[in-house]
Order: structure tokens, then sequence, then C-alpha cells
């Protein structure tokens, strides 16, 4: 069984500015941040890697602020 796993959930934009506002508050404590994806409960650690990606096809735009951890 495989733990692969790729979703892509929207929320109304205040529900997604207050998940924002506590990852945000979680980075500058140096802090876990912990959060809830269509039903999965994630731990995202403190040593996560922060990025931003910038996607362009055709007249589409796509901005993604990326955090990337290892499970252990």
């Amino acid at each position: 069984m495989s733990d692969d796993r790729d979703v892509e959930k929207s929320y109304l934009k205040k529900e997604h500015i207050a998940k924002l506002e506590r990852l945000v508050e979680s980075l500058k404590a140096g802090k876990a941040y912990t959060i809830q994806v269509d039903g999965e409960r994630l731990y995202v650690p403190a040593r996560a890697e922060l990025s931003i990606e910038h996607e362009r096809n055709g007249d589409q735009e796509e901005l993604e602020f990326q955090l990337r951890w290892t499970r252990s």
C-alpha cells in the first residue's frame, strides 16, 4: 500500500487567510505547524524547507508557496 497523495483543496478566502496567519506565526516562532487538508492532519516540522514556485502555461499563471520536509 502506498502513502502517495496529491490533493488540492480550495477554501473560502477567510479560511485560507486564517490558515496562512497560523503558518506565519509558526514560522516566526520557529515552531512546527499542523494543518488539516481534506480530512488528513499534517505535521509540518520547523525544519521544513520553504520555496516559491511560479508556473506559466499559455495565459494561465500559478504561484505556490511550498513547504517540503521528509518524514522521519
